[in-house]
């Protein structure tokens, strides 16, 4: 009788001695009392709302709750006891009871925010959608330990975020690739500055070496110079003292002074020579460098106007795909609304189909139960005129008026004709006995003459010459009505 929780349940008590309910963790259950066990774990619920925004645009809307009763509120305890501890918190019930809140509420809330509203603010969106969940969780004890929205999902026919992706994917392809070209045209130019410079000091350390090869030059020769002067000078001192070696000192002055000057010139030419080599070096470097500098300029404008050709074709491009989307969409959107209209007007016509054929209906109910009573009425007539068909046919006629309209007809038929209608009678109709054969055939030939006479009269019709004549005398003795065949009629 001692029952005791585990850490993830409570015990809910009714019965003897407890008003409405009791939430514990331990007790004691005495007799006419009932004990049952609430698990409070919580439960994960994954699903994909199907939800539309406030464009028309449907979406998929990824989620996981961890949903389970608040065990912290006693309260809320009480509620989740009353209205599901009957079924588990994983049933097919509790789950139905929660798709179907997180779905009324999230769709009601996407209905009113747009596409880049709900894709933006997504933290947002996923607050109000928990909060208003919430609110709906509150009356049945149930509280919202973790949700997870995953990412927003395309409806197969609806991509809208895939070619969200697709524009931010290419605008950053786009950036990037400008950022590679600049970063070229940097590098490029950097390199084409660094050639010029090195050639550009190269040139500058040749030209003063150049100048310290002269100046070193013009002191040699200038050095040479004095030493000449001095052997001179030496010569002419020493001449007087050695009259021998004069002739000698010539000859070898002027053989020295030959190879001082075949020297000198050949320095010189090397000299020229060098100096032209140097200047040609000079000169190539130049114009090397002022090659390599405008090749620079031209390749960097080629390439920088490459890249902006390249930049513009792309915005054209994109503008005509964006411009070509546009125009798929509104195709399909008129599409859409030719579809609805013609869905509407498809229900009119069968609303208005079934009306008719309703209306058939009871129409022929209605004949049904007409002939049903008319059937009903005949019976119980022909029962009342004791099965005699003929009375009762002239009941019909009589209660109907069918008498009053034929006279009513006949008269319309006659009315304004002013016919001219004689009464006669042609002697002693009684001759012969009552009934006999041929007071009736004298009845008939009595008739004859003044059905002529009044034939004649209104239409001006004569009988037939085999039938008797008619006298032109309008008076109507019948004595001046020959008929033809008497003497055989009287026979």
């Amino acid at each position: 009788m001692y029952r005791v929780a585990k850490a993830s349940e409570f015990l809910a008590i009714t019965g003897a001695g407890i008003n409405d309910i009791k939430i514990t963790k331990k007790a004691v259950v005495w007799p006419f009392q009932r004990c049952r066990v609430i698990d409070a774990t919580p439960v994960n619920y994954t699903f994909e709302v199907n939800a539309m925004s406030a464009e028309k645009l449907p979406f998929l809307l990824p989620a996981v709750f961890t949903i389970g009763p608040r065990v912290d509120d006693h309260d809320s305890l009480i509620k989740f006891a009353k209205l599901l501890s009957e079924h588990r918190s994983d049933s097919h019930n509790v789950r139905e009871l929660v798709q179907g809140i997180i779905e009324g509420e999230t769709r009601v809330l996407a209905a009113s925010m747009t596409m880049e509203e709900v894709f933006k603010g997504t933290k947002d969106f996923k607050k109000e959608v928990f909060g208003k969940v919430q609110l709906e969780l509150d009356q049945f004890g149930l509280a919202i330990y973790n949700a997870n929205i995953k990412q927003l999902v395309d409806v197969p026919g609806h991509e809208y975020f895939s070619y969200l992706g697709q524009k931010t994917q290419m605008e950053a392809a786009n950036q990037a690739k400008i950022d590679v070209s600049e970063a070229k045209m940097k590098g490029e130019i950097g390199a084409k500055e660094r050639q010029g410079l090195t050639a550009q000091n190269a040139a500058k350390i040749d030209a003063e070496t150049k100048i310290i090869s002269k100046q070193r030059e013009g002191e040699g020769r200038k050095r040479e110079i004095e030493v000449q002067s001095q052997v001179q000078i030496f010569d002419t001192q020493k001449q007087a003292e050695v009259a021998e070696a004069n002739a000698l000192l010539s000859t070898r002055k002027a053989g020295w002074s030959q190879q001082a000057k075949m020297a000198e010139v050949e320095a010189q030419k090397a000299v020229a020579i060098r100096e032209a080599e140097l200047q040609q070096e000079v000169e190539k470097k130049n114009a090397l460098a002022m090659t390599e500098q405008l090749k620079a300029e031209k390749l960097s404008k080629a390439t920088v106007d490459y890249d902006i050709k390249v930049q513009e074709a792309n915005s054209v491009l994109y503008k005509k795909q964006k411009e070509a989307e546009a125009n798929l969409y509104e195709i399909e959107k008129a599409a859409d609304a030719k579809r609805v209209e013609a869905k509407a007007q498809y229900f009119v016509r069968q609303q208005a189909a079934d009306a008719e054929l309703y209306a058939k209906k009871k129409e022929a109910e209605g004949m049904v139960a007409l002939a049903d009573a008319q059937a009903t009425y005949i019976s119980k007539l022909l029962h009342s005129f004791g099965g005699n068909y003929h009375a009762m046919r002239d009941y019909l006629m009589i209660n109907g008026g069918m008498y009053k309209d034929i006279a009513q007809i006949n008269a319309n038929a006659i009315k304004g004709l002013q016919p001219k209608i004689s009464v006669w009678s042609n002697g002693n109709g009684g001759e012969g006995k009552e009934g006999t054969a041929m007071n009736e055939i004298a009845s008939v030939y009595k008739a004859l003459p003044p059905l002529f006479q009044t034939v004649n009269e209104q239409t001006g019709m004569l009988p037939p010459a085999w039938m008797g004549t008619l006298s032109t005398s309008s008076s109507l003795d019948a004595s001046q009505i020959v008929v033809a065949n008497q003497a055989s009629s009287r026979n």
